[in-house]
């Protein structure tokens, strides 16, 4: 297999985790069996991108459609991200990665919302990778409230909305100050964003794999950047102006 060239990696890729519920049920397993084995898969993840030196990371670990599924699985679902944090805020600060979370989060369970905070800030000043989990997220609901506050804060300061500029609409995201996702991975095979960071995805490069999330290794993320390595990322632009260095 052609290998990795570590000077061309993505800054920031998004991973779509899907699978975990098909997996099990392939085995004659109940769904949470699959969520488990799923968790070991982000582990190792997260410890694969650390090692090449891919600066942010961010998974799509709980949409806010996932409410609606049966109360026992969202519940399970709970648990296992409250068992996670703890068992994995040794592993963090010890392996200096940051943790972040973007969406909704004071829908989580009060209990697993106070542990997510108390390890964002128990690893804030670590700067060796950025995880940033998406929980409770939604990317049009994500877009609407930036809007109705991007809509207070200019009409209170009585600037025009003609002020109103991609750079600054970004900042009322709540990925403001990270850079948009560079590569998503999705898994499973099914072809469509699932309402993942609709306005950051504008320019990223996807990559889908049939394999499902918790059978995802080391050699599958490779196959992911080694795909992403081969595309010449345009922006708009033409082949030439690409390799006479304009930009957008």
């Amino acid at each position: 297999m052609t290998k990795i060239d570590l000077k061309r990696l993505p800054v920031h890729i998004a991973i779509i985790m899907d699978g975990n519920g098909r997996w099990a049920k392939k085995r004659n397993l109940a769904r949470i069996f699959g969520h488990q084995k799923g968790i070991l898969t982000v582990r190792r993840i997260i410890k694969n991108c650390r090692k090449l030196g891919i600066k942010i990371l961010t998974l799509y670990a709980f949409s806010q459609e996932n409410w609606k599924r049966p109360n026992h699985e969202v519940t399970l679902l709970m648990d296992l991200l409250k068992e996670y944090l703890l068992t994995e805020m040794p592993e963090l600060i010890k392996n200096n990665i940051r943790l972040h979370a973007i969406g909704d989060l004071k829908n989580l369970p009060k209990e697993v919302y106070q542990i997510l905070i108390h390890t964002i800030q128990k690893t804030k000043d670590q700067d060796k990778m950025l995880l940033n989990l998406a929980l409770s997220y939604g990317g049009r609901d994500e877009i609407i409230k930036a809007v109705r506050k991007i809509s207070i804060d200019y009409k209170n300061k009585g600037h025009s909305p003609e002020e109103i500029t991609e750079k600054v609409f970004s900042e009322y995201l709540t990925t403001r100050g990270i850079p948009d996702p560079d590569l998503l991975i999705r898994t499973s095979g099914e072809m469509r964003l699932s309402n993942f960071l609709l306005w950051q995805m504008a320019y990223t490069e996807i990559y889908v794999t049939k394999v499902l999330w918790p059978d995802f290794k080391k050699r599958d993320l490779d196959r992911a950047l080694i795909s992403y390595q081969k595309r010449e990322r345009r922006f708009g632009l033409t082949s030439e102006q690409v390799k006479k260095g304009l930009t957008i």
